[in-house]
């Protein structure tokens, strides 16, 4: 990670962590950057914080001054941004938005001419003309002055793709939608309604400041009781930007993003469309997903938290399904990054294709008990090299054997270790988590 961007962009409280000055530099740069052969295109969206207006014309403003023609999508969701720079073959896009952040912090998230994150080297070349240690770019003069574009038909042109993804008509389903106030409030919902769905929709009244405000993913048990109220089929609920999407059954119980990769690469395998029967995930993905995999034919593949290794997997290996438990999946086919609304939509097509609840289908995946404790620390790479928490770690891998699991790793953005046990019981998980952690504190690791 650099000193702006990390594994989701430059993010940080709006006007504190990230101003306007950074956005207008950003924008400066790709305009020359993507500008230096032919007049650059860039896409631009937004969340509905109130400060993605603010970046928006920052960005816009360093863009045109360079020379670039910057064209506006208007609030819309991060996986819209990818789409449509991929298919309209735009020299770039930018997404505001720190996804399922409050609303008072903000992002810039830059995708490539692929519709991918944006590749490590551009974005430090960024950060070191936003810190002044490379040159001047020129500014464009007369006629090369860029100009800004209303471009909300790329929008559209997303919807429409959406409605083309599923092959049969949800006519008949009750489907409850938590927009959490956010970028799926402007699209969830048409979708839905096209594919003939009865859409109940909750949290789709954004104010600028209630984006993510005990709503969408993060805070899934709202959706619950709306679905068990309204006896609902099924719910899903998105977060700030949409690139996410965690499930709710028809009894109001939670599906994440292991159950919704089981369910979803378990059906394509039987279909014949699973590349080489894997399904990517990451270390964090709970034990049950790879046990209800292993005993049902597929493989696994565990990559690094955060879902740009785990596209890299899938881009390197030739696979089509790998995703997080938060519900950040992508299907390679249809996306390629993930898409909260897209991956609404594959579920439900599992769900009539095989006639069967959400519910029946998610119960084929046991979920282990999980316990993670945060430690904090005073230097997270001493804490894990020390030999003593090694031993102490590696006793509790061969306690546990098959039955159970033991993850011990840094945080990336805080000074924490975290230690985190899967096992068949909370107490066992317990037991084996204290286990580590007492050696941390013991060898004098713990910060006060």
């Amino acid at each position: 990670m650099g000193k702006y961007f990390g594994t989701d962009g430059f993010r940080g409280e709006a006007n504190v962590g990230l101003t306007v000055e950074h956005a207008y530099k950003v924008g400066r740069f790709l305009g020359w950057y993507f500008g230096r052969e032919h007049k650059a295109q860039v896409v631009i969206g937004k969340d509905t914080r109130r400060s993605s207006y603010m970046f928006e014309y920052a960005l816009a403003a360093g863009l045109t001054a360079s020379g670039a023609d910057a064209y506006l999508l208007h609030v819309t969701t991060t996986p819209s941004v990818s789409y449509v720079v991929r298919t309209e073959k735009f020299d770039c896009g930018i997404m505001i938005s720190a996804s399922h952040n409050p609303y008072y912090d903000n992002g810039i998230k830059i995708i490539d001419g692929s519709g991918k994150k944006m590749d490590e080297g551009v974005e430090q070349m960024i950060e070191d003309y936003i810190d002044g240690i490379s040159e001047e770019v020129p500014l464009a003069q007369r006629e090369n002055i860029g100009r800004t574009v209303d471009f909300s038909a790329g929008r559209n042109r997303y919807i429409g793709h959406l409605i083309s993804v599923p092959v049969r008509s949800f006519k008949g389903y009750r489907v409850g939608l938590d927009c959490a106030n956010g970028s799926a409030s402007a699209i969830a919902k048409s979708v839905f309604d096209a594919l003939g769905a009865e859409t109940c929709v909750i949290n789709n009244a954004p104010d600028g400041m209630n984006i993510n405000t005990n709503c969408g993913s993060t805070h899934i048990e709202e959706l619950q009781k709306y679905v068990r109220e309204n006896h609902l089929d099924c719910g899903f609920a998105y977060d700030g930007d949409a690139d996410r999407c965690l499930a709710v059954d028809e009894n109001g119980e939670l599906v994440d993003g292991d159950k919704i990769m089981f369910i979803c690469g378990k059906y394509r395998d039987q279909q014949g469309k699973l590349s080489d029967h894997t399904i990517v995930s990451t270390v964090m993905s709970n034990l049950g997903f790879r046990k209800a995999c292993e005993r049902d034919g597929l493989k696994t593949v565990a990559t690094a938290v955060g879902d740009r290794n785990v596209f890299e997997e899938m881009v390197q290996n030739g696979y089509d399904l790998g995703g997080e438990q938060s519900g950040h999946i992508i299907f390679m086919k249809h996306a390629t990054t993930g898409d909260g609304i897209l991956t609404s939509l594959m579920l439900m097509g599992t769900m009539i294709e095989t006639k069967r609840s959400l519910g029946s289908l998610a119960d084929e995946m046991e979920v282990y008990p999980q316990v993670l404790k945060n430690v904090r620390v005073t230097d997270k790479d001493m804490a894990e090299e020390n030999p003593a928490v090694q031993a102490a770690v590696r006793a509790a891998e061969e306690e546990l054997g098959e039955d159970g699991r033991i993850l011990v790793r840094p945080s990336g953005t805080e000074p924490l270790i975290r230690v985190m046990v899967e096992a068949a019981s909370a107490e066992i998980c317990e037991k084996y988590v204290k286990s580590v952690v007492d050696v941390i504190i013991s060898e004098g690791l713990a910060a006060e």
